[in-house]
Formats: structure tokens, C-alpha cells, sequence
């Protein structure tokens, strides 16, 4: 397997992760916990989910023949409280990992080294999937900070719980090697 190949599967990969923990966050919330607001500066879980889908469906809709700003975003808006339903809210979120996900499914490797626009500006389509490695998980952790606020003691850990990772690493560890 070329590095290309690697490459991409390793993204697809950690894509997938990432959209996981946000899926598995919001199996926690209710319906008012999607909007609640740390204070006047912050965003709501609703207002992330709302600028990540928008993000994703101009990103990475035809994004290997079109800018990745499309004229239809309206990216202000993302980050007005739209009252959604949780419900809706997940339907938005869903939409914008399909499309996400759809487009890194569908590269090839000679496809990494293609030139793409986002407002003008060229960049490689791996350095525009690396960008968004950084810039959705950024927002999944913001996600998952305001939902741990929110849930408290209540909170189920998505990762190793605290003061757990020496029990956690020795059952890892009596297992064989895996890939």
C-alpha cells in the first residue's frame, strides 16, 4: 500500500473518531442542553453544530471544482441561535459528516496533490483534509467541554475516566499486539 492510500484511510479513520464523540456527547443531552450558553461570549453546543455543518457542506461539496466558500453559505448566521430541535440539530450534524466523509471516500491518491480554492486561495487537498483534522476536532472538544459542564457528575467519560489509567492500561496491556 502507497502512503496516498495510507494516508487517506487514516483520515477517513480519524474523521469517523471524532465524529463519534460527538455522536456519543450528544446521546447524553437533552433537548435545553443543546442551547445552553456558558455566558454572552461563548457558543451553545446548537451554535457549533450549527457553524460545523455549514462549515462541512460548503467545505467539501464539489470542493475539487469549486471554492470551498460557496455563495449560498451564509456563515454569520451559523452563529445566530436558530431554536432547532435537538432532532434537527442532529439532522445538521449528519449532514455535514456525509458530506465530509462522502468526499475523503471519494479521492484517490493522485487527487492529494490537486490544487483547490477556499475563498481564493490554493491550497493542496491534503493540507485542505489536514486543515480540517484541526479544525473540526477543535470544535468536537468544545462540544464535548460545554457538555461535561452541563452533565457535571453525571458526565460519562468518552475516554479513560480519571484516576483509571493504570486499570485501563493493564487490561490493554494483558492483550495481544493489534492493529
Amino acid at each position: 500500500m502507497d502512503i496516498a492510500t495510507t494516508l487517506l484511510q487514516s483520515a477517513i479513520k480519524r474523521v469517523a473518531y471524532y465524529k463519534e464523540l460527538g455522536d456519543k456527547t450528544f446521546d447524553q443531552l437533552s433537548e435545553a442542553d443543546f442551547h445552553f450558553t456558558p455566558n454572552k461570549e461563548n457558543n451553545s453546543i446548537a451554535i457549533i453544530i450549527q457553524h460545523m455543518a455549514g462549515n462541512m457542506l460548503s467545505r467539501w461539496t464539489n470542493f475539487l471544482n469549486t471554492d470551498g466558500e460557496k455563495d449560498w453559505r451564509n456563515r454569520d448566521t451559523e452563529f445566530e441561535e436558530q431554536e432547532l430541535s435537538k432532532q434537527q440539530l442532529i439532522g445538521c450534524w449528519e449532514k455535514g459528516w456525509a458530506i465530509f466523509l462522502n468526499a475523503l471516500q471519494q479521492l484517490t491518491p493522485d487527487d492529494l496533490l490537486k490544487t483547490i480554492y477556499i475563498r481564493q486561495e490554493g491550497i493542496l487537498v491534503i493540507d485542505a483534509i489536514n486543515r480540517q483534522l484541526a479544525h473540526y476536532p477543535h470544535h468536537v472538544g468544545q462540544i464535548i467541554y460545554i457538555a461535561k459542564i452541563i452533565k457535571d457528575k453525571n458526565w460519562q467519560t468518552l475516554s479513560i475516566a480519571k484516576g483509571n489509567s493504570q486499570h485501563y492500561n493493564q487490561q490493554l496491556f494483558s492483550k495481544n499486539k493489534s492493529q
